[in-house]
Parts: structure tokens; C-alpha cells; sequence
């Protein structure tokens, strides 16, 4: 073979690695764009059927981004603010507290809440209660009853908050003691006065008047410890600090049954009754020159069921705070 022979044989071999080359950097390249607008129809395939979870709220009724229909709906509104005046302004303040995966939101004369702090699809955010009265115990604010919070089973979620003295007002402790029915701890310096939650200095004077005539009468004898105590209970409801458990007027009437001294007014009203109904049989008997017992009832004997008090106040003390 001539040099020229080899010269054209070493070009053709040349040339054909060339082209081989290229065929194959051509299908690696249809290769990778055949993969990467696989990749591309797959991803827009099978994005319309993918479920994106989106993080759960966890603001609460605060939340300003949040649609209307999902939020929180409390199922009743707050009575209104009550109670000693110096906690009045409390009254659209919130406190929180996170124990464990749980955020507790605490506003009072408003309402409680509580947030799970997970990204769970489901993770819990409602109302343990919403403000309904005072817990009265011994004639002391004991507590305050949050209610008709979110459903529980066939009942719905309560707390009752329980105000303790300390340097400075946050909410301390939450605990469950029996199924949907929670316990608060709510310290504040606001309640270490040793007369800061008594219930008497808190009523207006006509309310005070009642609670006195009330006291009088149970010491009289003109009433027992229970008639006592339900008239304690009318006065608190008229002053609004618990709610009222009188029946509806649209409700059937019971059946007749003897009247009782259930109150104050009406035990007055029989007493002048009955003493009317002595007189008058006494003159009856004297007019006829019948003999009877001629002990008579004395002014000051009728003075002593008189229901009466004296100008000092039998429950609480007036000067108890000078606000601020």
C-alpha cells in the first residue's frame, strides 16, 4: 500500500469516529430532552391530583387572614363585665400560657381558648368557655365560670378560673380535672388585698339594704338558713354576678300549692295577714263578752318581728380600695 493509500484509509477512519461521535452525543442529548419532558408532563399529570395540607390555625379568633366561616363561632355571647371594680379592667386584655403541644389564650370577661401547636391536619383550635358568672363561696368571688364552650360529646366544654395573689397578672396553670371540664390558675396582684373579692362592697345600696333586711330577718327567726340563702342568691342575680335560674314566663304553671315564706316580702305580708286576722277576732270575742287569754302583743314585741336594721353594714367593708 502506498503512502498515499494509507494517508486516504487513516481519513476515513478518522472521519467515521467523527461521525459515530456525534450520532452518539446526539442521542444522549434526545436522551436527556425526552427525560426532561417526561419529567415535566408527569409533574403537571399528577399535580392536580396531589392534596396539599396547609398548617393549621392557630390564632384564634385574632387571626385577620383567616376566612370568617373558620373561625372560631362561640356559641354564645359573654355577659357582661361584673364583679369587683378593680378587675374591671381586665376586660379586653388576653393572656396565654404554652404547656406542652397545647397554647392557652385567657381573656377575662371574654373568653378561653385553647390551640394545638402541631401541623397536623387536624390539630384541635376551640373554646373552653366562654365568660358566664361568678362562683360565690361564702359570700367571696371564689371563681370565675367560663361555659358553653365548644362541643364535648353531648355536652360542651367549661373551665372555671380560679384568681390567685401574685407580683404580676399571667395566666399559671391549666389542668382538666374530670372529662371537658378545666381548671385555670389566674395570678394577679389584683386580688391579694385581703377584702379585694368580697361580694358586699361590690352591690349597689339598694342591693346592700336588701342583703342587710335579709340578714336581720334570719337572726330575727323570720326565715331559715335556706330562704337565707335563696335570697342571697336573687340578690347576686339582680346585681348580675350569677345568672339567673328564674323559669320563663311562657312556661305552664305548676300545680297550686300552700304558699310559703320564700321570701322576705312575703313573709312580711302574711305576718301583717295574721296579725290583722288576731285583732279583729279579739274585738269579735270582746263584743260578745267571750273570756280569752289577755296577754297582749306589745309595741315592742311587734317592733321585734319588724324587719328592720340599724345604720351599720352587717356584710363587708366599704373602704376596702382607692383606685388608681
Amino acid at each position: 500500500m502506498t503512502s498515499s493509500e494509507a494517508g486516504n484509509v487513516a481519513r476515513k477512519q478518522s472521519l467515521l469516529k467523527a461521525i459515530m461521535h456525534t450520532s452518539y452525543s446526539g442521542i444522549s442529548y434526545l436522551i436527556r430532552l425526552w427525560l426532561i419532558c417526561f419529567s415535566f408532563y408527569a409533574y403537571h399529570g399528577f399535580a392536580g391530583k396531589m392534596k396539599i395540607v396547609e398548617e393549621p390555625n392557630t390564632f384564634g379568633l385574632n387571626n385577620p387572614f383567616l376566612a370568617q366561616a373558620n373561625r372560631l363561632q362561640p356559641k354564645v355571647t359573654p355577659s357582661p363585665v361584673s364583679g369587683p371594680l378593680h378587675l374591671h379592667h381586665l376586660a379586653g386584655k388576653c393572656f396565654s400560657l404554652t404547656e406542652s403541644t397545647y397554647k392557652y389564650e385567657f381573656c377575662p370577661f371574654h373568653n378561653i381558648t385553647q390551640h394545638e401547636q402541631s401541623f397536623r391536619w387536624n390539630a384541635y383550635s376551640g373554646i373552653l368557655g366562654i365568660w358566664q358568672e361568678w362562683e360565690i363561696t361564702n359570700n367571696t368571688f371564689s371563681g370565675m365560670w367560663m361555659r358553653d364552650g365548644d362541643a364535648c360529646g353531648t355536652r360542651s366544654r367549661q373551665t372555671k378560673v380560679i384568681l390567685v395573689c401574685s407580683t404580676a397578672s399571667k395566666l399559671a396553670q391549666v389542668s382538666e380535672p374530670s372529662t371537658c371540664v378545666y381548671s385555670l390558675t389566674f395570678e394577679t396582684p389584683l386580688v391579694c388585698h385581703p377584702h379585694a373579692l368580697l361580694v358586699y362592697p361590690t352591690l349597689n345600696e339598694k342591693l346592700q339594704k336588701e342583703w342587710d333586711d335579709a340578714e336581720q330577718a334570719r337572726y330575727d327567726g323570720l326565715i331559715t338558713e335556706q330562704g337565707y340563702n335563696n335570697l342571697l342568691r336573687d340578690i347576686f342575680e339582680d346585681a348580675g354576678l350569677l345568672k339567673s335560674t328564674n323559669v320563663e314566663a311562657n312556661q305552664p304553671k305548676a300545680a297550686a300549692v300552700p304558699e310559703k315564706h320564700n321570701t322576705l316580702q312575703k313573709c312580711k305580708e302574711d305576718y301583717q295577714k295574721q296579725s290583722e286576722e288576731v285583732e279583729r277576732l279579739r274585738a269579735l270575742l270582746t263584743q260578745h263578752n267571750i273570756p280569752y287569754d289577755s296577754q297582749h302583743i306589745t309595741d315592742e314585741e311587734k317592733d321585734t318581728v319588724r324587719v328592720t336594721t340599724q345604720d351599720q353594714h352587717l356584710r363587708g367593708d366599704m373602704g376596702l380600695f382607692e383606685l388608681q
